[in-house]
């Protein structure tokens, strides 16, 4: 199955309404190109789970400048003066969940697991509406997994079946978001041929990879 697709036909598959997880850290290993081209496609009512909402004018933020952007899942919004802005005015739901929390409901839900349990935010408003539980007489938080319909992610290099390699920091979230996603969109900054990619350095496997966008 051949799994390339141009950018246009990549963005057509979000509609409104979608749920998208973003790849990577400040803009660092996420899908710049179909970002850009989402933005310019008008796509709406988005809710978006990612690390942080970036800077202002970068990177998916823009989604959130252009109010195409319902609802948020992330750890830091400290950058996006948009951001901070809707969530006050009302316009966007923010769901702002602590860094470590955040990846491993994304990596439970791609594990299948029904939710894990974590001290963290014990006694804050994270805990708001949220399930304790004891075990051995100390008290945890359940958290439910978080999936999403798509995934778009940025690989550093990627192979013609959709074998994934992320250099450096760029791996930032995006191997657990290609395995919590219905359908996942890669962009690849190099194309190679399968088996040019070491074994040992594939970090998503291109059973979670449904489409391959090359960078421009």
């Amino acid at each position: 199955m051949k799994k390339n697709i141009s950018l246009q036909d990549a963005v057509a598959l979000i509609k409104d309404g979608s749920s998208i997880m973003i790849g990577g850290f400040l803009g660092t290993g996420a899908p710049s190109q179909i970002v850009d081209a989402l933005v310019e496609s008008g796509v709406k009512d988005l809710t978006i789970i990612c690390n942080d909402t970036v800077f202002d004018g970068k990177g998916w933020s823009k989604l959130i400048e252009n109010h195409q952007v319902k609802e948020i899942y992330a750890s830091y919004i400290g950058g996006s003066k948009a951001s901070i802005q809707q969530m006050n005015d009302g316009q966007l739901k923010m769901n702002l969940v602590p860094q470590g929390t955040l990846a491993e409901r994304i990596r439970a839900k791609g594990a299948g697991l029904g939710g894990f349990l974590t001290p963290t935010g014990l006694g804050t408003v994270v805990a708001k509406g949220k399930k304790v539980i004891k075990v051995k007489g100390k008290e945890y938080l359940l958290e439910e997994p978080l999936g999403a319909d798509f995934a778009i992610l940025g690989g550093s290099i990627v192979d013609e079946s959709g074998n994934i390699f992320y250099r450096g920091t760029t791996k930032n979230f995006n191997p657990m978001m290609a395995q919590a996603a219905k359908t996942v969109i890669v962009e690849a900054e190099k194309l190679v041929k399968v088996g040019e990619i070491e074994p040992e350095s594939v970090h998503t496997p291109a059973l979670f990879v449904d489409y391959i966008y090359v960078k421009q």
